[in-house]
């Protein structure tokens, strides 16, 4: 107690305490532990309006560099395509050409052939109005000798007559059949009188030989 007879409370008389102002080392603390709060937060800021008119312009870009490039192929392949197309009409008009002067050839040189053989009728029509009987036997063996001589000639061009005779085995793939009769002298099946020659070129035949069949 006080001598004025006054109670005294401690601390009431005092002022209250005020904040203190922060050291320059704690503000630079205080300061880095905000940055590096906020710093995350930055990296995450969406891309501004430029950025993404740039980003825009690099994805048409791309495509269009990739159009130019199948462009370019499908022109190359059109043109290539028209090369060969070019080629093939070519070798098509160039064989139906030279099929045209082979088939020419091969007539004119089998025409050829048989001019001799038509000049030598005629040779042996005129012996034959001529004739008598003392020489009616020599045009017989020029009229032979013409025969013979057509023969040879299909024979160089690979065309043969079909074996065919009396007692032959009558084959329809060769033989045609335009009478039948009976003979004993024959088998059955065999031909018996031959009306027309027959002839075929290789395997194939040309004409078949017109016969009578027996049995």
């Amino acid at each position: 107690m006080a001598e004025d007879g006054k109670e005294i409370f401690f601390g009431m008389d005092e002022e209250p305490a005020k904040d203190e102002p922060l050291t320059a080392g704690a503000e630079d603390a205080a300061k880095a532990d905000a940055e590096a709060a906020e710093g995350p937060a930055k990296e995450e800021t969406p891309a501004g309006p430029e950025d993404t008119a740039e980003e825009k312009k690099e994805e048409e870009a791309e495509p269009a560099a990739d159009t130019s490039e199948l462009e370019a192929e499908l022109e190359e392949q059109k043109n290539r395509y028209m090369y060969l197309y070019a080629e093939y009409d070519n070798y098509r008009k160039r064989t139906a050409k030279e099929k045209e002067n082979l088939y020419s050839d091969a007539v004119a040189k089998v025409t050829g052939e048989f001019l001799g053989v038509l000049d030598n009728i005629d040779r042996a029509i005129d012996s034959s109005k001529n004739a008598d009987e003392g020489s009616i036997e020599a045009v017989i063996q020029g009229i032979e000798m013409v025969g013979k001589q057509a023969g040879e000639i299909l024979a160089k061009i690979g065309v043969e007559e079909i074996p065919c005779e009396r007692g032959t085995k009558f084959d329809p793939n060769l033989h045609e059949a335009v009478m039948h009769i009976e003979d004993e002298e024959l088998g059955e099946q065999e031909v018996a009188q031959v009306f027309q020659k027959g002839y075929m070129y290789k395997e194939r035949v040309i004409r078949h030989a017109v016969v009578q069949v027996a049995n």
